[in-house]
């Protein structure tokens, strides 16, 4: 695939010429309409085998292999140049695709109320050719050890169909909260924990889910020792039904880094019990928090290079959100939240207000400014192709298992195109 950021006066037509592609392929392949105007800054993903560069002033073809990954035997081969030629600023070179590595990719859903709504379901059958495994969020734990699922409708027959693992989420959301006083419940009790974990098995048998998830947060800081104990108890019964045992983590960086998000967390152990876990690589930039991006690549490396000196990188799955969020200025603690959009909502809210979209290289993230009808000023910082194809990039660079996806339900077509450019999903 070719990520295109769009230039002043471009058009589809324009871009249609320049790649030898057809103005409908283009619109099909980002969901826009040929009709509507293009933002300045936006990025559309080009459907075509491999990408093609522009040469620059001081380009050589060793500088163009190293930044494409290939070599420069391999550019002037293709592209019928002398290897020890000069190049002219200008001239398009074909830049061959890499190869693909293998990965799992996991999404997760969250319906609302007590059924899935229609567009959930759609954007589950759009998300599910390319996932390994589809999460139904979430099993929420009673205090007795009983289980409130969430309404799965159609989910099970969509993941069935496509060939993606069911995920069991089992939380301790109490009142739409997580619960540090139900954790210490679930995680102290004995009687309760063998309940729980005989009507997860019952469950993830006759609903056919086969990786068990468990997403236990804001627990107390005492309970870590007690929360390792439960997953080794939980992981032996598990795996002797032939199931998968994962879990959810906080994003730290160090053993030590306290609080109540975080202590109870223990990557070292988790690491060695569990088949895999979920890193929350994201929520920097958060609806209650001042704007900023929502998962900036700097802090996300940070999270990730210290999970590896805990375990090994085929253990861990990258967290990454599927939104971003319009924040009005000035922020105020306290004050409104910040409203969460999709990547196509960004940019048409872009385009209404005809602003440039913007893009910060140290953290690998879009983000534009624009006034609204009764004259506030808002920022909205979002994902695009090349936030993502950057968080591709570090995942294989780092080595890991793969990426999992909160949540579906908002659009990112490019997302999903870039995932079979870039891996072989992983079905089991």
């Amino acid at each position: 695939m070719q990520i295109h950021v769009i230039q002043s006066g471009q058009s589809l037509y324009q871009l249609s010429q320049t790649y030898g592609i057809p103005v409908a392929t283009i619109a099909e392949a980002n969901e826009i309409s040929p009709s509507e105007t293009l933002v300045v800054g936006q990025t559309l993903v080009i459907p075509i085998v491999g990408s093609y560069y522009w040469v620059r002033p001081g380009d050589t073809l060793t500088s163009i292999a190293r930044a494409h990954g290939t070599t420069a035997e391999r550019l002037a081969e293709v592209n019928q140049i002398s290897i020890g030629g000069s190049l002219t600023p200008g001239t398009r070179l074909y830049i061959p695709p890499r190869p693909r590595r293998a990965a799992e990719i996991n999404a997760y859903v969250e319906p609302r109320g007590n059924s899935v709504a229609p567009a959930l379901l759609n954007a589950s059958r759009e998300a599910a050719p390319h996932l390994t495994y589809l999460a139904p969020f979430s099993f929420q734990i009673n205090r007795d050890g009983t289980l409130k699922p969430p309404p799965l409708g159609g989910l099970r027959e969509i993941a069935s169909q496509n060939g993606a693992v069911l995920m069991m989420v089992v939380t301790n959301l109490e009142n739409g909260q997580f619960s540090a006083e139900l954790g210490q419940v679930i995680l102290n009790d004995e009687q309760v924990q063998n309940r729980l974990l005989d009507n997860v098995i019952q469950t993830a048998k006759e609903r056919g889910f086969r990786d068990i998830h468990f997403d236990l947060e804001h627990l107390r800081p005492q309970d870590r020792d007690a929360y390792n104990r439960f997953l080794r108890k939980a992981a032996t019964r598990i795996h002797n039904e032939g199931l998968l045992i994962s879990t959810a983590l906080a994003p730290k960086t160090s053993a030590t880094q306290a609080g109540e998000w975080y202590t109870a967390h223990d990557y070292h152990t988790h690491g060695q019990i569990v088949d895999f876990v979920v890193i929350m690589t994201y929520e920097w930039g958060y609806s209650g928090g001042p704007a900023m991006p929502v998962s900036p690549i700097g802090p996300v490396r940070k999270v990730l290079e210290y999970a590896l000196t805990e375990m090994p990188g085929s253990k861990i799955m990258m967290g990454q959100n599927l939104y971003g969020y319009d924040w009005t200025l000035p922020f105020v603690p306290g004050g409104a939240y910040a409203k969460a959009v999709s990547p196509q909502q960004a940019i048409d809210i872009a385009r209404r207000h005809n602003a440039a979209i913007q893009y910060d290289y140290e953290a690998q993230a879009p983000h534009f400014n624009y006034w609204d009808n009764n004259g506030k000023e808002h920022v909205v910082w979002f994902e695009d192709a090349r936030s993502i194809q950057a968080k591709f990039d570090l995942l294989k660079e780092l080595g890991l298992r793969g990426i999992s996806y909160w949540k579906l339900g908002l659009s990112f077509p490019q997302n999903w195109l870039l995932i079979e450019d870039n891996f072989q999903v992983t079905k089991k």
